[in-house]
């Protein structure tokens, strides 16, 4: 996790990435420079309007300037350390396997996949690689499938990338039925209704969704 920032270092750093001085950062947010060495250099934080006019003149989010947990770089995700595991159950969210917290405690095989729930009851496990990148608009998951043919179709604006990992999925887009095989992608328009479910077993997908902002 990132070390804590406050909003006059984190505009500070954005300036570096974007190679902004703070004349220009000025003229574009319609700002005093002093005001913005200020903020930059004291902490100096009168209001939000002017965090808000930096913010846009950034081309972030204003959260951008407040949230001080999230990577403004690249976020890399090692082996075996996807954060945010939650499971979902025919469309529901359950967190009992992982306190919503951590990895899902499991007892499948050592690929990851999990085994069947003991009540029977079939579900997806979504593990977060990304969680900590700022401003993101791509959410890429590993999911463990379980068989799972009850969860109803669904539709959002955006677009989904997946890739089979291991086993064998079916994806239901629109009309049409589509078998996904390891080894084999899928990249579709998430407006049409959908669903994906694993075609019988276990299965595990990278799952890469965009919504737009």
């Amino acid at each position: 996790m990132a070390a804590k920032r406050n909003p006059g270092e984190r505009i500070v750093e954005l300036c570096k990435t974007y190679s902004l001085s703070r004349e220009t950062l000025a003229e574009r947010s319609g700002l005093d420079p002093e005001l913005i060495r200020r903020i930059e250099e004291e902490g100096h934080i009168p209001d939000l309007a002017p965090l808000l006019k930096i913010s846009r003149a950034l081309g972030v989010r204003l959260g951008t300037l407040l949230d001080d947990h999230e990577e403004l770089g690249p976020v890399i995700t090692r082996k075996g350390e996807a954060s945010g595991t939650v499971r979902f159950i025919t469309g529901n969210v359950d967190d009992t396997e992982s306190g919503g917290t951590g990895p899902a405690k499991t007892s499948g095989p050592a690929s990851g996949i999990p085994s069947s729930s003991k009540s029977g009851t079939q579900g997806h496990y979504f593990h977060a690689l990304a969680a900590d990148k700022n401003s993101r608009h791509m959410e890429p998951f590993i999911v463990d499938m379980e068989h799972d043919e009850d969860q109803p179709k669904s539709s959002h604006e955006g677009e989904e990338f997946i890739y089979v990992l291991e086993g064998t999925i079916k994806v239901e887009y629109g009309k049409d039925n589509h078998t996904i095989n390891q080894g084999d992608s899928i990249y579709y328009d998430s407006i049409v209704p959908h669903r994906v479910f694993s075609s019988g077993g276990l299965a595990r997908i990278l799952a890469v969704i965009y919504t737009p902002a």
